[in-house]
């Protein structure tokens, strides 16, 4: 049996699982985005972070899934990086929506969403994606997203819409400034993580109807604005993928059924799904 090194990587997280013929070994490194790193930090995590934890083990196969790498330029730079680091491995790049399409359809039709920091969303045939609604970053879009949920947090808080009760809250949990908050928004790296760590506090503060309004008016502006676009949304099930998607899938429920849309798969992760795909 060949040994097998699957990777899944948003823009926070990097998912690795390595296949082997008796055991299976599961890492966690850093997100690896093309957009947000240079090809030497890359190269810098994989060294550093992901070898050891193999043990330097021999890689045959490599399927890395990941954001960013739906331009042919950034899957070229890391199919560059990779072959430095395994120069022995036959190698397939694809991008997040590939891997959230083959994770919860497997060889099914369907139409797949990622809301994780980021979101997207695409129509699968079952072979390959056919139309995609790509992300536009946390600046223009990303509508549903943790990043896009927690700027809505930061306003209410900044603006004091919330009542008392959630600004004590805020308070207590984050502990942080108008100075700081701005500072990490607008000047320090990796400013869409930052922004998705705050709707940890959606998640905390469910009941809440101000909460509940952030939740399911983030996730609407998702529908409307990708879903919609997809005829197929009406007709086949409609599957979800990421951290976000999982921590509200109550409320994905919800809006589907007012939609009379089909909800398919949520699933946090693709890692497995994806290791069953590739076995």
């Amino acid at each position: 049996m060949a040994t097998k090194l699957i990777a899944d990587s948003g823009a926070t997280k990097c998912s690795w699982y390595l296949m082997e013929k008796k055991k299976n070994t599961k890492v966690a490194t850093t997100g690896l985005n093309p957009y947000f790193l240079k090809p030497e930090s890359i190269l810098d995590v994989l060294s550093q972070y992901l070898l050891p934890a193999l043990n330097n083990k021999k890689v045959d196969e490599i399927y890395f899934y990941g954001a960013g790498l739906s331009t042919i330029e950034n899957k070229k730079i890391m199919r560059k990086i990779l072959s430095k680091t395994f120069p022995d491995a036959t190698i397939e790049i694809n991008s997040d929506l590939i891997a959230a399409a083959r994770a919860t359809c497997g060889h099914s039709k369907g139409v797949v969403s990622i809301l994780g920091t980021g979101s997207g969303c695409a129509y699968f045939n079952g072979k390959k994606i056919i139309q995609e609604q790509n992300g536009i970053g946390y600046v223009l879009g990303d509508e549903g997203s943790g990043a896009y949920l927690g700027r809505k947090v930061l306003q209410y808080y900044l603006y004091k819409t919330f009542d008392e009760d959630l600004m004590n809250a805020f308070e207590k949990k984050y502990n942080t400034s108008r100075a700081e908050i701005l500072n990490n928004t607008y000047q320090k790296p990796f400013p869409s993580q930052y922004l998705a760590g705050f709707s940890i506090f959606l998640s905390e503060n469910r009941g809440h109807y101000m909460v509940e309004n952030i939740i399911e008016d983030g996730l609407n502006d998702f529908i409307v604005t990708h879903l919609y676009k997809f005829r197929e949304a009406w007709t086949m099930p409609l599957h979800f993928i990421g951290g976000i998607a999982f921590a509200f899938k109550d409320v994905l429920k919800e809006l589907c059924n007012t939609y009379e849309l089909e909800l398919g798969n949520i699933q946090k992760q693709p890692i497995e799904a994806l290791a069953s795909y590739h076995q």
